[in-house]
């Protein structure tokens, strides 16, 4: 009877330690995404989830784990259904200043990065460790960006699953 009491006993199991990262731990590395083709849902919620950083085993909640993500040709990013009509709205501040404009106007005026900007914007939490984590995001509209000093590697969305493209 003692042996099953002894068994149950927490003072002879070895404390176990859960990994909290420090700023020393953290190793953030630079990728680029192609978004030529891809669905914008999901390629919004694949750079959400690399930026901030539960791709790792590391990952800790409170802290900038992520890495750094460059976007190019986002102005030729996919959208299934009727979501090329579907409006952004947004507020001027002033009395009767709700504005909208559809993701197709948008894609074809001076910024068609916004859309893929926004769409990863509302795919992290509200506060102020994602808003940290969006400037480590850069989107281009076309193929040309400026961070080959970085040797970003390649990481190719349309081959992690078929429903990732669009033709």
């Amino acid at each position: 009877w003692t042996s099953v009491l002894r068994r149950h006993d927490k003072q002879d199991r070895p404390a176990m330690k859960t990994f909290s990262a420090t700023p020393a731990d953290i190793d953030k590395k630079w990728i680029i995404i192609d978004a030529e083709g891809v669905v914008l849902g999901r390629l919004a919620s694949i750079i959400a989830m690399r930026l901030r950083g539960k791709h790792k085993a590391t990952f800790t909640p409170h802290m900038d784990m992520g890495d750094n993500v460059i976007v190019v040709n986002a102005d030729k990013i996919q959208m299934t259904g009727k979501k090329r009509e579907e409006p952004f709205y947004w507020h001027t501040g002033h009395p009767g200043g709700i504005k909208s404009r559809t993701k197709q106007e948008i894609l074809e005026g001076k910024h068609p990065e916004r859309v893929v900007y926004q769409a990863v914007k509302r795919m992290l939490p509200g506060n102020r460790l994602s808003r940290q984590q969006m400037t480590n995001l850069r989107i281009y509209a076309g193929t040309e960006h400026g961070h080959e000093a970085q040797a970003p590697e390649v990481l190719d969305v349309k081959s992690m699953n078929k429903k990732n493209t669009r033709s």
